[in-house]
């Protein structure tokens, strides 16, 4: 018996919940360094669930969901990347720190809505095509805990666009 869930989908649904967390404690949060905290931490998981969705998830779907809707994640990724890497560059004193955080929140729920909530999303044609979601799943949590481990000891790097 597994001690853990290893549903590829489960584990990137999960992350979503946890950013979808912080982002809410940023909304409530109040003096620029407690921001600044949040805002770091946001990003850094939002980097690592990008990379591991762009090294292992992504690239096992191809050819088995819709194109279309493989390439907008691409590419809203790299949307999302060019605010990260802003908002980690710039820090609390940048005039626009909070909007860039919020445009960021609002540029994740439109991703996570076509990944896992709206009508045949990325998640369920996955499961449709007969991926096997169990074995994805463990190569996810793997390269996201050398990621985690490399956030912790040496930090990442900015995040790199694949598509711009």
């Amino acid at each position: 018996m597994k001690s853990s869930d290893t549903d590829a989908t489960h584990i990137l649904a999960a992350d979503h919940r946890a950013v979808e967390a912080l982002f809410e404690e940023f909304e409530k949060a109040s003096g620029s360094d407690r921001k600044a905290k949040i805002a770091d931490r946001i990003c850094t998981e939002l980097k690592i669930h990008a990379q591991i969705e762009e090294e292992v998830f992504y690239p096992a779907l191809k050819g088995m969901i819709d194109d279309d809707l493989l390439k907008e994640a691409y590419v809203e990724h790299d949307g999302a990347k060019l605010l990260i890497n802003d908002i980690v560059a710039s820090g609390p004193d940048d005039e626009y720190f909070e909007a860039k955080v919020t445009v960021l929140s609002e540029e994740i729920k439109h991703h996570v809505k076509e990944e896992e909530k709206q009508h045949d999303n990325m998640f369920q044609q996955a499961r449709a095509a007969g991926v096997d979601l169990d074995a994805l799943g463990e190569r996810l949590l793997a390269r996201k805990e050398e990621l985690k481990r490399r956030a912790e000891t040496a930090g990442l790097p900015p995040a790199e666009l694949v598509t711009m």
